[in-house]
């Protein structure tokens, strides 16, 4: 087993035979049977190969690992769901710390509260929750790990509503650098509290989030596909910074897959797919997805009353192993001229999957004050991504990666930030557009505290 670092005091049998003697949970080498599906995740561009995986299953095993690690300088990652879109669930060498076993979902629907353990994935809390008629805001895939996606931020289906899913965090045990386990909160290190609310794995390793729920059972929800013009695309941008704050949508601008609900005459073609999710009165509902409807004539329109996990069915082909080419922005504007090379794009794309991602944003999310949390950036009107998408088979991954730098170089002046959880393996300085100024001083003060030496780097990196 060779170590991506030489630890300082130790060799790499040192380093095994520690983990073996002191970590009370599951320790999984190269040499195992079980190796190769222990180091698999959801983004196929990288082959990590740990040189030690320990499966945690209490913050106490986290604890002992970070200490293991820290005490024989062994480079440590973190992985939850596995959907780290710039492959940090894995490192080479090192140890990776697995939460996978942790997938603990305790719900109490007087309180409406839910405890979550940090392996959990979408789907662990959004189907049990629906049992009680309440849901949370999480990823966009039932795959996505609850770890990464809440000290992210967790923009989600229902974020206009109920806002993201750190503003929905009541508090957090969280395993520091120097092995000690604490309880994050607006009371208990509420420094911790506020940096792990957008500042990523840079502070921590959270074990378990406790969550306030939101009421919702049915929904409206479903997918408006229309054609792929300037004036729809102008129209939805014009539209969505100032709707009813029940109404959350995504938008994909792609070639339209083969599913049922879209016309066969359509497959393949460019069309402006509205995901749609309202949560409230339906009444109220219909009309806030009117001027949507309005904007041309739907080529499919699949919008009914529907319980909130249904709404993952239309992102089910993402759950499996897939890789990516992503860059994305937060934007106050979007020009005509970004527009049309945005259709063009989608005209020309190479990938199975590849689109231009545009979420509209206000609402819960701009309620917040952008000094409460890390995630800073709540004022912009717009979310923006471009995507490829392609499968493990895929011989020319490079030719779908010219794709999206293709298109990002037309649109990302057209940008003002950047959400940090959609960042791939991309130039340092962009960690500058992840957070403002203000925000991003106060996390490096944060992270002297916590983390003085920079054990946890392994991640969108905050150096001390």
């Amino acid at each position: 087993m060779v170590l991506a670092q030489k630890p300082t005091r130790s060799d790499a049998g040192d380093v095994v035979r520690a983990l073996a003697a002191r970590f009370q949970g599951d320790v999984i080498t190269p040499d195992d049977p079980r190796y190769e599906e222990a180091r698999a995740v959801q983004i196929a561009n990288y082959n990590r190969r740990p040189g030690a995986i320990v499966r945690a299953t209490s913050a106490e095993d986290v604890a002992d690992a970070v200490r293991i690690a820290r005490e024989l300088a062994v480079p440590l990652a973190v992985r939850s769901g596995g959907h780290s879109i710039p492959g940090l669930s894995m490192i080479d060498g090192g140890v990776t710390i697995d939460l996978s076993e942790m997938r603990r979902v305790q719900i109490d629907p007087v309180t409406r509260r839910a405890r979550v353990q940090a392996g959990a994935r979408s789907r662990d809390i959004m189907l049990p929750a629906q049992e009680h008629g309440l849901a949370l805001t999480t990823g966009d895939t039932a795959t996505v790990g609850i770890g990464g996606l809440a000290t992210g931020g967790g923009i989600g289906f229902m974020a206009r509503k109920h806002g993201l899913t750190i503003d929905n965090l009541i508090s957090a045990t969280v395993v520091t650098a120097d092995g000690v386990v604490r309880t994050a909160s607006a009371t208990e290190h509420a420094d911790l509290f506020w940096a792990i609310r957008g500042g990523g794995g840079n502070f921590g390793i959270v074990t378990e989030f406790e969550f306030q729920l939101a009421e919702v059972g049915t929904i409206l929800g479903g997918a408006i596909v229309l054609p792929a013009t300037r004036e729809v695309f102008r129209g939805y941008l014009d539209y969505m910074p100032n709707a009813p704050e029940g109404l959350t949508t995504l938008v994909n601008l792609w070639k339209a897959p083969p599913a049922p609900f879209i016309p066969e005459e359509f497959h393949g073609k460019p069309v402006f797919m509205i995901l749609t999710i309202w949560t409230g009165d339906f009444e109220e509902g219909e009309r806030a997805i009117a001027p949507l409807r309005a904007l041309a004539e739907p080529i499919a329109d699949t919008v009914a009353p529907i319980p909130y996990p249904a709404m993952y069915e239309y992102t089910a082909e993402l759950e499996n192993a897939h890789g990516v080419a992503l860059r994305s922005m937060f934007a106050d504007s979007f020009s005509d001229e970004a527009i049309d090379a945005s259709i063009e794009a989608v005209h020309n794309a190479t990938a199975p999957v590849a689109l231009l991602h545009v979420r509209g944003q206000g609402g819960a999310i701009a309620r917040v004050p952008v000094e409460a949390t890390a995630f800073a950036h709540r004022a912009q009107k717009y979310f923006i991504s471009a995507i490829a998408v392609w499968f493990p088979d895929d011989e020319h991954p490079e030719v779908h990666e010219a794709w999206t730098n293709d298109i990002w170089t037309k649109i990302r002046p057209e940008g003002n930030g950047v959400y940090v959880n959609f960042l791939q393996d991309e130039e340092p300085e962009r960690i500058n557009e992840a957070y403002p100024a203000a925000t991003l001083q106060r996390l490096r003060e944060i992270k002297a505290t916590y983390d003085p030496e920079n054990v946890f780097r392994f991640n969108q990196n905050i150096k001390p």
